[in-house]
């Protein structure tokens, strides 16, 4: 049984002791998976029967929303608890999420020295390695021998996050280099620092953009970068988790900044919270507009079949082959658009540029349904016994596909543009252009190859 089902058992059955022993046993991803999925007032329970440990370096690796929920549904002193044993970046990312009287309620509740720390980073600007930096790290004296240098750490009870690397600094705290733990642990302790040390580390200032910061910690394979201030002064530094965090946070927004896409994200997101959980009427004044389109299209494809009511009694089959038309070009339709929506929430489509994407889903619409035509149009002439029927069915069935994949970019990129709810809207007013037309096109074309038949 997996953990999420045996913890929905026992919650059914308030088995609190079974709850805290599975969780004992779980895996922290697990864990962290298992708050993904259950329902806000279940993961106020679990989170409390985790153990201490556990609890916080899930709590630091959850979504800030998720980390305001649990901190609202928290006694105060369970609040102040976890949030004093977080990191001081941790910290200030939640903090920029709350409400300004929570956030400053729990900030007084940290001692002297953690809140020094966390009002520290809180001066920096939003988004930049002042603002995420740990405000903790181990300085070495260039003029410092090995042996000094060691001796100093092994005193150091408090654990820091950036042990593996040492920085080197001058007497007004200037960055001047910087050495691994493990050179400093295989060197001669009679050596002095600035022998052993990099004299060129690479850094960043308090005001680098953030992004910029977690790119460079990929790109050159660091675990750490030191942080200085404007006159060079070594204030912390960012280590490779939390650039992988960044990145995690940033990479769809920066993708849509270069798109010229900036706040499509935001405005989808609010758009689908509104088809998902808005009221009952605020959604039917949604989708009811674009299916009344698609109730007045189907109506108007009736009028289109009744003006071909003759062509179908003298040859009932072609009524066989209204719905692969149909049907096909629906589908393919539907999957444009929606390939459509996912790139542009993505970033993947330029909208500077949508004339290039839309000529290349044309193209493609074209191969797809000259493949389809062909084999549509032999499976009609074998199977009745009319090539022309055939060579209809198969024009037709190319035609609309092509159509359709044309109406997928389209449509979609129309009502974008004119402040419309494309993924509301674009599938019934694809499938109501698509119907009259492909109705008509392969009506029209059985006239053509068949007219002498009727």
């Amino acid at each position: 049984m997996d953990l999420y089902q045996a913890i929905q058992n026992y919650l059914q059955d308030k088995q609190m002791n079974s709850i805290k022993q599975a969780l004992d046993r779980a895996d922290t991803k697990d864990i962290y998976a298992l708050l993904g999925e259950l329902d806000p007032q279940d993961r106020v329970v679990i989170f409390r029967l985790l153990q201490k440990d556990i609890a916080l370096e899930i709590f630091e690796r959850l979504s800030v929303e998720m980390q305001e929920e649990l901190v609202t549904a928290f006694a105060q002193d369970e609040v102040n608890a976890l949030f004093s044993e977080m990191d001081p970046d941790d910290r200030v990312r939640l903090m920029d999420e709350l409400p300004a009287k929570v956030a400053k309620r729990l900030l007084y509740s940290l001692s002297k020295k953690e809140r020094k720390k966390t009002a520290e980073l809180m001066g920096y600007l939003p988004q930049t390695a002042g603002r995420i930096m740990i405000p903790e790290y181990i300085r070495l004296r260039r003029d410092e021998k090995v042996s000094k240098a060691l001796e100093k750490i092994r005193r150091m009870t408090e654990e820091k996050e950036t042990m593996y690397t040492l920085y080197v600094t001058d007497d007004q705290r200037r960055l001047i280099g910087d050495v691994s733990l493990q050179k400093l642990v295989i060197s001669d302790p009679e050596q002095k620092i600035d022998q052993i040390m990099n004299p060129n580390p690479v850094w960043v200032n308090t005001t680098t953009d953030q992004e910029e910061v977690a790119r460079m910690l990929q790109q050159q394979d660091l675990l750490a970068v030191p942080v200085v201030d404007n006159e060079k002064r070594l204030v912390g530094s960012v280590t490779v988790d939390d650039a992988m965090d960044v990145l995690d946070q940033e990479t769809t927004e920066d993708i849509f900044n270069k798109a010229g896409l900036t706040g499509i994200g935001q405005q989808e997101a609010v758009r689908s919270n509104v088809l998902v959980s808005g009221s009952v009427l605020r959604t039917w004044g949604i989708r009811l507009p674009f299916l009344l389109i698609t109730l007045v299209g189907g109506l108007l494809a009736g009028l289109v079949i009744e003006r071909f009511e003759q062509a179908l009694e003298a040859i009932t089959a072609l009524a066989i082959f209204i719905p692969v038309v149909m049907d096909m070009g629906g589908n393919v339709g539907t999957q444009s658009s929606t390939i459509f929506a996912r790139a542009l929430v993505l970033g993947q489509i330029n909208l500077r540029r949508f004339l290039r994407h839309w000529v290349r889903e044309i193209g493609i619409g074209l191969g797809m349904g000259v493949l389809l035509g062909i084999l549509a149009g032999l499976v009609a002439a074998l199977w009745q016994g009319i090539p022309n029927l055939g060579l209809a069915v198969g024009t037709a069935l190319a035609l609309t596909v092509t159509l359709a994949t044309t109406l997928g970019f389209l449509i979609p990129y129309i009502l974008f543009k004119l402040g419309f709810d494309q993924a509301a809207g674009s599938d019934p007013i694809i499938t109501t252009i698509k119907d009259i037309t492909g109705l008509f096109i392969y009506f029209f074309l059985v006239s053509q190859f068949l007219g002498y038949m009727l």
